[in-house]
């Protein structure tokens, strides 16, 4: 029995962001349902994560000349981050969403994605669904169907609404 003066520990909830609109969809209708400022006190601590790739695997490592490409591609992606965290704060502030952990982690989006969730014991994982169909996805492979299947924690998959009759 924990003692009375003990903190309860809040669950956690990871959000993934990246450059694209429905990521950021995603983080908005989380910050809207589950972080009001009509509640006083949220139920979960939140992390924003971004997971930056690697340049070798954004350039192929193919023929001569390959690496000297790689310190540009290093510092484009470093500007893709910042400016995902920028505005992922940015939305946070502007939802009046305070005490949040923004984290830029290096690597393939799926694994990024499950590790973060290991290391903060997340209880649930919120996604943003490209909307691609079955060949595309088959080509490039889904994140947030790979994370449903590995993530140790519930994974929430936000659709971006179609049409303007769905507006929140």
């Amino acid at each position: 029995m924990a003692a009375a003066s003990e903190k309860k520990k809040k669950a956690v909830m990871v959000v993934a962001v990246d450059e694209s609109e429905h990521s950021f969809h995603a983080l908005e209708w989380t910050l809207q349902h589950f972080f009001p400022s009509s509640i006083p006190a949220p139920l979960f601590d939140l992390v924003v994560v971004h997971a930056k790739p690697f340049p070798s695997s954004v350039v192929g490592l193919a023929g001569p000349g390959a690496a000297d490409v790689l310190p540009y591609v290093e510092a484009d992606l470093k500007k893709i981050a910042a400016r995902v965290l920028d505005k992922a704060k940015a939305m946070c502030a502007a939802n009046s969403v305070g005490d949040v952990l923004f984290e830029v982690m290096e690597g393939d989006a799926r694994n990024v994605l499950c590790e973060t969730v290991e290391k903060h014991h997340a209880d649930m994982l919120v996604v943003g669904s490209h909307g691609y169909g079955a060949i595309k996805r088959a080509v490039l492979g889904s994140v947030s169907d790979y994370c449903a299947h590995h993530a140790h924690c519930s994974v929430m998959i936000v659709k971006k609404p179609k049409g303007p009759k769905h507006k929140h």
